[in-house]
């Protein structure tokens, strides 16, 4: 091998590894999950929408798309909205996936709204703690549609994890038979 093609063969495998890399990061890589043929994201750093359409109900509120869920939180997404529409409610997704960046920024907002990150993690958690960088929560507003949720969401497997954020439900198909657990104070738990 001449030093010409082995500086060659590095320079390739360093530019490959570095698109990888990069690749990773911004969640277009795709690795696969045990199930063969079937991608998975690198959740955590997929983005979900920064945001979306006027909720209809509430104009305060958006409707964003459920892009970026977890593939069996947005099947499960789907089915609460058609139990929700065939009852006549409708639910607009104030916030559903966020990448480790959109939740670094929401903490961060957080933090310089409430002055401390112990004050701030009450409602907004770091991105290695929270379940929307998962993909496995959705915040859902205005209020009513909410309260619905929390009513009847329960044996779809959906349940409201905290006590100070009406709008906030997590994903798990356990919660549909053992039941929601019981509800934290706020998101540190405290």
């Amino acid at each position: 091998m001449t030093l010409r093609t082995a500086i060659l063969l590095i320079t390739v495998l360093v530019l490959s590894t570095a698109a990888t890399v990069a690749l990773g990061a911004t969640g277009r890589l795709p690795v696969y999950d045990r199930q063969p043929g079937r991608p998975l994201a690198i959740r955590e750093e997929v983005p979900g929408p920064p945001t979306g359409p006027v909720c209809a109900l509430d104009d305060r509120y958006v409707d964003e798309s459920p892009e970026g869920l977890h593939p069996d939180v947005l099947e499960a997404w789907h089915r609460l909205t058609a139990a929700a529409a065939a009852q006549n409610v409708k639910l607009c997704l104030n916030d559903g996936k966020r990448s480790n960046g959109q939740q670094r920024a929401e903490f961060e907002d957080a933090v310089r709204k409430f002055g401390t990150e112990e004050l701030a993690a009450k409602y907004v958690l770091p991105p290695e703690k929270s379940q929307h960088v998962r993909g496995r929560a959705v915040d859902v507003q205005p209020h009513a549609s909410a309260l619905w949720v929390e009513r009847n969401a329960r044996a779809l497997g959906w349940c409201r994890r905290y006590d100070n954020e009406y709008w906030h439900f997590e994903y798990d198909p356990a919660y549909s038979t053992s039941g929601c657990p019981p509800l934290l104070p706020s998101a540190t738990g405290a």
